[in-house]
């Protein structure tokens, strides 16, 4: 089996990390001190307007509905290309849901 990264993959893979080092990685703490925020308030079941401000920038980077397969809306891409993205999404435990990516959303999307 051939496990090489299609060009396809190699741009994507590029610009997602572009992506997390611009703008994921340095809102690590801006994250977290929203989340903080919210328990103080006795409500830590909010959504950190940070992920709301990340969400517009991944859509317009091209980083948007990476799961789905075989989609204008997606990324087209197999099981074995959207691994190798996921593994970057997964350096950061909420980053996945910046791209529309997150479970359970991503199985209720594909139904």
């Amino acid at each position: 089996m051939n496990f090489d990264h299609s060009d396809k993959t190699k741009e994507l893979l590029a610009r997602l990390e572009r992506f997390m080092d611009d703008h994921v990685y340095p809102n690590e703490k801006t994250y977290n001190d929203q989340m903080e925020a919210f328990r103080k308030e006795g409500d830590p079941w909010q959504v950190p307007q940070i992920l709301e401000d990340l969400k517009p920038k991944a859509r317009e980077a091209g980083l948007w509905n990476l799961f789905l397969p075989e989609s204008e809306r997606g990324g087209g891409l197999t099981n074995l290309e959207y691994a190798s993205l996921c593994e970057i999404m997964g350096r950061v435990g909420w980053a996945s849901e910046v791209f529309n990516c997150s479970a359970p959303d991503t199985g209720n999307m594909e139904v």
